[in-house]
């Protein structure tokens, strides 16, 4: 009874409704946004090939010699008070520029009352998961292409039940430098559980993620577009309450279309003055806005806002993500050059 607590209650909280996606692996907590930047931005953005080292935690491919003792530290107060943030961290080691990166994924889940299936209470539990992640990037020789991959160490304690993982996520990121563009793609979690929290290996939660980005030309914009999950084509599904009843009550379910899926797969951003000490950023994620939204009540689900400030060697980072009228979250970030 209790692993089907926590599991559910991982189900709801750890990703932003993801519909037919859900419930399909365990560790979900790994495809988080994992920083400020990224959130405003709608979320999966993997083109920001510079000085950024959050952007490898979700693409390796982007670690590069810009990122050089560069350290960012993110806090998220989630929905339902679920805190989780990360850390990541970038060196150039040698003058090849030979860049390794570190980060770290958290997720504390809070404390919950325990009920048996009676209803008597049974004490408090709690949950919280890590990923430890270590990744690399070569230049392609003679190209403008990057390849990178992290290796990602999973825990994972919810109430009595422990679980240990590993992972690999692998990116090719093209970054052509007299248009201002970069264009990626990332195969992420390719891995296994090493030890399951009962006697079920459970699948990790692979995602295939590919994007586009670049800067209007005379124009101090970045836009970005991010396409989703391409690992599952079909992840629509039909909602109830969003059929139609004739006026002999016959009622007609609602249409899934190819349309609709590719919008559900489609994040869109765009980044003001990314060049610059202060930033604005915009982001809409379609299929937050389709899962989450109230019909004939306007919540702008799917919204995303934030900026940054440079001072000195420090970055300030803010995102304000929108789920739905009761639902929202604040992302906290600090950047820090340490050369």
């Amino acid at each position: 009874m209790m692993r089907k607590v926590c599991y559910i209650l991982l189900f709801l909280t750890s990703v932003s409704a993801y519909g037919q996606l859900g419930g399909r692996a365990t560790y979900q907590f790994l495809n988080l946004m994992s920083s400020p930047r990224q959130a405003a931005l709608g979320g999966k953005i993997i083109t920001n090939y510079d000085y950024d080292p959050d952007s490898a935690l979700y693409n390796p491919a982007n670690i590069n010699y810009r990122m050089d003792n560069q350290l960012s530290v993110n806090y998220v107060n989630y929905l339902a008070d679920i805190n989780y943030g990360t850390a990541s961290y970038a060196y150039l080691w040698d003058r090849r520029t030979q860049v390794l990166h570190a980060g770290i994924t958290y997720v504390n889940y809070g404390s919950f009352d325990g009920r048996d299936e009676n209803g008597n209470a049974t004490g408090e539990f709690g949950g919280s998961e890590a990923a430890l992640s270590l990744g690399y990037a070569i230049n392609i020789p003679y190209t403008d292409f990057y390849v990178g991959a992290n290796v990602k160490l999973i825990t994972s304690t919810l109430a009595e039940y422990t679980s240990a993982g590993g992972a690999i996520d692998l990116g090719l990121t093209y970054n052509y430098e007299d248009w201002d563009l970069n264009a990626a793609v990332v195969v992420r979690n390719i891995g296994t559980q090493f030890t399951p929290y009962v006697d079920t290996i459970e699948k990790l939660p692979l995602e295939i993620d590919a994007g586009i980005s670049q800067i209007v030309p005379n124009v101090p914009i970045r836009w970005h577009l991010t396409l989703e999950n391409l690992q599952l084509w079909n992840i629509a599904f039909e909602n109830e309450a969003r059929g139609t009843t004739d006026l002999d009550g016959n009622t007609t379910a609602e249409k899934i279309g190819v349309l609709d899926n590719v919008i559900r797969h489609t994040i869109v951003g765009v980044e003001l003055f990314p060049r610059g000490g202060f930033n604005l950023r915009l982001g809409y994620n379609f299929r937050r806005s389709e899962e989450l939204r109230i019909i004939n009540q306007r919540s702008f689900a799917g919204i995303s806002a934030g900026f940054g400030i440079k001072i000195n060697k420090m970055r300030f980072n803010y995102a304000y993500a929108r789920y739905n009228s009761a639902a929202a979250s604040s992302f906290f970030g600090i950047g820090i050059d340490l050369q």
